[in-house]
């Protein structure tokens, strides 16, 4: 692998608790790859992302890349941030106000002979297409082309590897969408490994080759998108993914092996559930996202609307059940139903997923 993090954890003075920052933390990284760290405010993430760049010592733990020991906290190792070869771009992108854009992609590789400086840069801002604006101030550019200017300037050095911290969190929605799109395009067509660090989801999805999700300093799971949806390793990622709910339900033996009894009837597509002796008396919580639950008038499971968000093409439905479970659903937006009216449901699951029982909210929550 390209990159490797091994063990690494990060405590620092003042946290909560005694609480560590980042936790034990391993993951890989193949050459070209782009990887995406997600999670809630103070997971962990940028300190992970620091501890990669050189900018914090682990307490514990190995940084590798391509085989070099960047950092070994039991072998006291700490390689200087600026000896790494690693690039970075931050979300206020730091451009100097005063240099011409040709001039701060040029900023780091000023030492260059002029003979290699001046097609390496012009080469950047063709990769980023910005070649028409080399001699434009930064101020003279949109958001998004100054993200831009900031991502050719990070490359231009050739860094082996690239980091960046939340680089679209200062633009807005439409605009964040499109520059996460092409910024992964610009990283491809470079060949440049990457770590993203972001707090969107769709963000990650976008960009990511491989995600993960990281809770209070660990690292819950390093999969691609796919995985992550459909086959969570932890409740938190069940959870922090997407739209769903759990539901109380049990596995027993059926017709045709074993089945999951839900408030929405019994599911079958259960290859990668456990057996019902996994759970006590098969006593478990089922996994149920928006994109499982069918609005379906003919269905005898009825719901309750009790929310509604207006989605373009969509509503997302919040439902309780006549037994007070709660459940979300996507459903067309010309299916137009309003707050408090009854509607028939069913459940339509191509993946179970299922986790320990856990109590149940209040009706009151």
């Amino acid at each position: 692998m390209f990159l490797s993090l091994t063990g690494l954890a990060l405590r620092y003075p003042r946290a909560s608790a005694g609480r560590a920052a980042v936790d034990g933390v391993s993951l890989s990284l193949g050459r070209g790859a782009i990887g995406a760290l997600i999670g809630p405010s103070g997971c962990g993430k940028t300190s992970l992302l620091r501890l990669v760049a050189g900018l914090e010592r682990p307490d514990a733990g190995r940084i590798e890349i391509e085989g070099e020991v960047l950092a070994d906290a039991a072998r006291r190792i700490h390689q200087a941030a600026e000896h790494r070869r690693i690039g970075m771009v931050f979300q206020d992108y730091a451009l100097f106000p005063h240099l011409s854009i040709t001039d701060n992609v040029a900023f780091g590789i000023a030492d260059w002979p002029r003979a290699e400086r001046e097609p390496r840069v012009a080469q950047m801002l063709d990769l980023v297409g910005l070649a028409h604006a080399a001699r434009r101030a930064p101020h003279e550019l949109s958001g998004g082309q100054q993200q831009r200017v900031a991502l050719a300037r990070a490359l231009a050095p050739r860094p082996r590897l690239l980091l960046l911290d939340e680089p679209f969190s200062s633009l807005d929605i439409d605009l964040r969408e499109r520059l996460a799109q092409e910024v992964r395009t610009i990283l491809k067509e470079s060949g440049t490994t990457a770590l993203l660090v972001t707090h969107d989801q769709l963000e990650a999805f976008a960009v990511g080759d491989v995600i993960g999700v990281m809770n209070k300093g660990r690292l819950e799971q390093w999969d691609d998108a796919y995985s992550l949806y459909h086959r969570p390793a932890s409740r938190f990622v069940a959870g922090f993914i997407g739209h769903g709910v759990f539901t109380p339900a049990r596995i027993v033996e059926c017709a045709h092996g074993h089945c999951v009894e839900t408030p929405l009837g019994e599911l079958h597509d259960v290859a990668d559930c456990p057996l019902p002796g996994a759970y006590p008396e098969g006593v478990c919580d089922v996994l149920l996202r928006a994109d499982d639950i069918v609005h379906d008038d003919a269905s005898p499971v009825r719901a309750l609307i009790e929310r509604k968000a207006f989605r373009g093409s969509e509503f997302l439905y919040t439902l309780r059940l006549a037994g007070g479970e709660r459940v979300m659903a996507h459903v067309p937006s010309h299916h137009d139903h309003q707050v408090g009216e009854w509607v028939g449901i069913r459940a339509e699951v191509d993946h179970v997923v299922t986790f320990p029982r856990e109590a149940m909210p209040s009706a009151a929550d």
